[in-house]
């Protein structure tokens, strides 16, 4: 079966790439920290991205979508320049926007399923659900490193993402089952088919 849905189809592409470059990037975030349990955590999270990068493409390979070259070319290099700064921009920038994102990508994955079940497929809600939930995870591992930050407040009124401001409405202390989580991200699958192909994320604020 090929799907008749090109946005459903960039945005399988470009996330299966973009999961090898926040890959390449923990890669040097993990090296550039000294903590041991910081280093581990992070690794951790590069696992995740691996295994979301497999996950993604057993999604493609069933409607017989090819792997993007550009997309693997451009988020190779993205992702390799992102690990080689880790080493030189300080402790608190790689946290910082590693977690803005991991906000991102939490839409990422429920748009995909919002589109699937535009088409009548439900059969890849609970991976597409997972995966989103577990970048959330991502998201709020990260914020807590820096949540104390000074320079949190500047960078958050710099580039809309937080303490108080992120980029999905999942909150994992009042989640919504699989079968209820249209809600999450629902305003995103309306703005993504711009004419310039870029998603425009929509800023949720948060409570504290």
């Amino acid at each position: 079966m090929k799907l008749q849905h090109n946005a459903l189809i960039d945005l399988l592409q470009k996330a299966y790439s973009a999961e090898k470059a926040a890959a390449f990037a923990y890669q040097g975030h993990a090296g550039s920290v000294k903590n041991k349990t910081e280093k581990a955590a992070i690794y951790q999270i590069e696992l995740d991205e691996w295994n979301h990068r497999k996950e993604v493409l057993e999604i493609m390979q069933q409607y017989q979508i090819p792997v993007s070259n550009w997309y693997e070319l451009r988020f190779h290099i993205i992702g390799k320049v992102i690990s080689f700064s880790c080493y030189i921009i300080g402790w608190f920038m790689p946290f910082y926007f590693a977690g803005s994102l991991e906000s991102g990508n939490v839409c990422e994955y429920f748009r995909m399923k919002h589109f699937f079940n535009g088409l009548g497929i439900t059969e890849h809600d609970v991976m597409l659900y997972e995966m989103g939930i577990k970048e959330k995870e991502h998201e709020v591992y990260f914020l807590s490193k820096i949540k104390n930050n000074k320079l949190l407040p500047l960078f958050e009124k710099l580039f809309n993402w937080g303490s108080k401001k992120s980029f999905n409405n999942v909150d994992l202390d009042a989640k919504y089952p699989v079968e209820a989580s249209d809600v999450y991200c629902k305003a995103k699958r309306m703005e993504y088919a711009d004419q310039d192909g870029i998603p425009r994320s929509r800023t949720y604020k948060t409570t504290t």
